[in-house]
């Protein structure tokens, strides 16, 4: 009974798995804001003995080895800066938060797939400039018709977006959950209240 007691902790510490990391670069800014940059509790304190980053701010709850506790790390920042890449990915997730998570024919939210402006069978091809997060209704009325054939227009023209207009984006769609101590960190340039 007692191993099993043992195993069953090590494998799913329920009291502790729930406490990520807020990963913030050298600068104090994070990774990325969306996804937020956010590691397992485990991953930030193997950092820390790693001496690859510094912590500056905990959560409440410690974890134990037969020699040492310490507290889990809420906050961490690298030692070593890590350089934004310029280039920004055309995922089908980075596209629909260009297109701020609507569709760019009805504004809708909800489930959302992605069409394209000129359709592949008229020789329309898979690009930035291309393609538009859509709703499957309007995605369906479409189809492989033109704009004008449908009947439809867009809320805004497709582009490539900037690495730093998609991090900046990212900021406007905060996760469902946000810790305290994570907060002046994600919008440390926001305007203060006076």
């Amino acid at each position: 009974m007692d191993g099993d007691f043992r195993t069953e902790f090590v494998r799913e510490p329920s009291a502790l798995k729930h406490h990520p990391a807020l990963v913030l670069n050298a600068d104090y800014r994070p990774l990325s804001y969306y996804p937020l940059s956010l590691w397992p509790w485990q991953d930030a304190i193997k950092a820390v003995y790693l001496d690859r980053v510094d912590i500056v701010a905990e959560y409440e709850h410690t974890v134990r080895s037969p020699s040492t506790e310490i507290r889990i790390p809420s906050v961490i920042v690298l030692k070593d800066y890590v350089k934004p890449q310029k280039r920004v990915a055309f995922t089908r997730f980075n596209l629909f938060l260009r297109d701020e998570f609507r569709c760019q024919y009805c504004g809708s939210k909800g489930e959302l797939t992605f069409d394209h402006v000129v359709p592949r069978a008229r020789g329309g091809i898979t690009s930035w400039q291309n393609v538009v997060a859509a709703c499957s209704r309007c995605n369906l009325r479409k189809g492989a018709k033109s704009l004008r054939q449908a009947g439809m227009a867009l809320r805004k023209p497709p582009r490539a977006p900037g690495a730093e207009e998609l991090r900046n984006m990212g900021r406007r769609f905060p996760p469902n959950y946000l810790h305290d101590s994570w907060i002046d960190f994600l919008y440390w340039d926001a305007e203060l209240e006076a």
